[in-house]
């Protein structure tokens, strides 16, 4: 027992090494840098692919993203326990105002809020703009309500209760969503209106997309708000919507295009889509956002992540569709590079 001390010295000087020796091997990463972030469900699939994939190409470099819903990651950033925040729901002025070192908001993707359900029978089902907002306000109840059989003549609509599900964080899906149905419902707007974590007249409730997604799978009756990707990969049944030209459009990657070509992104990078124009556009798409700082205290950090920013708006990219997400526009991806020379080190 007496050689403890020198064999654990020896073992943790033998680490050290080991440690120093990978964060300098090849794929031009630095030594021991660490980024956390933590924010939107949203695009925590994407995000998740982007950071596994930049740091195994950066030998030293470690990003860890927790999924933790829009609302608690402006309030990460707000209390600065992040390096960086994501959300559904661009900051607000007053929350921007509440950060003493600045922030930045970085476009990194979009994507489609779907309707998915889990209804035995029915493959097809189509919602008009007035069914959707009274299933969400508690004022149609079954499956075969006249509202929804009026749009799908020909499908056999069980006469069962509608479950409806909602998410129970604070959620810029949410916030998005219901953004949407204040724009087209005054009813709506006046109560419960847009917010993150709005008091819904009905709902059973589940924590972030992933949440909503499994609770839809395992529930029939159910509908719910989610991330396309995730009702995609979960091979859920999904609504098609109607549009503001009055068509019923499918949610797809070339639907959601559809809607953002009509959207010019200003120079605060904050656009938003509550009811897209166009014929063939897909009524509920968004942009998604990290939230930098405009200052870090250590320029190894500064430089990681506005190069980690840069694969994400170039190869990364590349990746999107497949995941059931909207590639930027080119002509966003270089407003957003150009952005990244606000974020320094300093104080």
């Amino acid at each position: 027992m007496k050689n403890t001390p020198s064999i654990l010295g020896t073992y943790f000087a033998f680490a050290a090494v080991l440690a120093a020796t990978i964060g300098c091997g090849s794929g031009g990463g630095s030594p021991g840098i660490e980024l956390q972030g933590a924010g939107a469900s949203f695009p925590a699939p994407l995000y998740t692919s982007w950071f596994k994939e930049y740091s195994k190409a950066h030998k030293g470099v470690q990003i860890d993203y927790q999924s933790v819903g829009s609302g608690s990651g402006v309030t990460a950033v707000i209390d600065g326990t992040v390096d960086f925040g994501a959300s559904d729901a661009a900051m607000k002025e007053e929350e921007m105002a509440k950060v003493e070192r600045g922030v930045q908001l970085l476009p990194m993707t979009a994507g489609a809020i779907v309707l998915a359900y889990n209804l035995d029978g029915v493959d097809e089902l189509k919602l008009s703009r007035e069914a959707y907002v009274d299933i969400f306000l508690g004022k149609i109840k079954k499956w075969n309500d006249p509202k929804i059989a009026a749009t799908n003549e020909g499908v056999s609509l069980p006469d069962q209760e509608i479950n409806v599900v909602v998410r129970s964080d604070s959620s810029g899906t949410t916030y998005v969503f219901t953004q949407h149905l204040s724009t087209i419902s005054p009813e709506f707007a006046e109560s419960p209106g847009t917010n993150k974590a709005p008091n819904w007249p009905v709902g059973t409730k589940s924590k972030g997309n992933e949440g909503v997604t499994t609770s839809l799978a395992q529930n029939p009756g159910s509908i719910g708000y989610v991330e396309f990707g995730y009702a995609m990969k979960a091979k859920l049944a999904m609504v098609s919507l109607e549009n503001k030209s009055g068509e019923f459009i499918k949610p797809s990657i070339a639907s959601a295009q559809a809607a953002l070509a009509g959207v010019e992104m200003p120079e605060n990078l904050i656009a938003w889509l509550p009811d897209p124009e166009g014929k063939d556009s897909y009524p509920i798409v968004t942009y998604t956002w990290i939230i930098a700082y405009k200052k870090y205290d250590s320029e190894e950090k500064v430089k990681v992540f506005k190069d980690l920013i840069q694969y994400c708006l170039t190869e990364g990219q590349n990746s999107s569709e497949s995941l059931g997400y909207i590639p930027l526009p080119e002509s966003v991806v270089a407003k957003v590079s150009a952005a990244l020379d606000n974020i320094s080190a300093g104080k």
